[in-house]
């Protein structure tokens, strides 16, 4: 009966130990997607909103925008003051940016009227 016990405890603390270590190694669920290092970032346009494949990283420097025109117009992808040519639908452009210092920049598509109808958002640099 002892050692029934002592087993039962044993599995007992084993199951706490294990459970502990997939808390401390899970990310966070907070609902923002962040990228732990400046890497590339898939950017899908259409009317009238951006779908990017993580909304901040982990610290300043250089992020490669993959933007894709899932549209049925033209459109372009503009953030900290460099911008993709004006991409006709179903084609792709690169836009290579280097954050040199953490904060929320502003990204947006600059045909006219289609920021305000909803093509714009934050990428933050933490």
């Amino acid at each position: 009966m002892r050692q029934l016990a002592m087993r039962s405890v044993l599995a007992l603390v084993v199951l706490v130990i294990t459970v502990l270590a997939l808390v401390q190694f899970a990310p966070a669920a907070t609902g923002a997607r962040v990228r732990a290092s400046a890497t590339a970032d898939q950017v899908r346009g259409k009317e009238f909103s951006f779908k990017l494949s993580a909304t901040s990283t982990g610290r300043p420097g250089k992020v490669t925008f993959n933007f894709r025109n899932a549209g049925t117009t033209r459109h372009d992808f503009k953030i900290d003051a460099k911008q993709t040519p004006l991409i006709r639908p179903g084609k792709t452009a690169k836009l290579v940016v280097t954050f040199k210092k953490p904060g929320k920049y502003r990204f947006i598509c600059t045909v006219p009227g289609h920021a305000a109808a909803g093509m714009r958002g934050v990428f933050t640099v933490r």
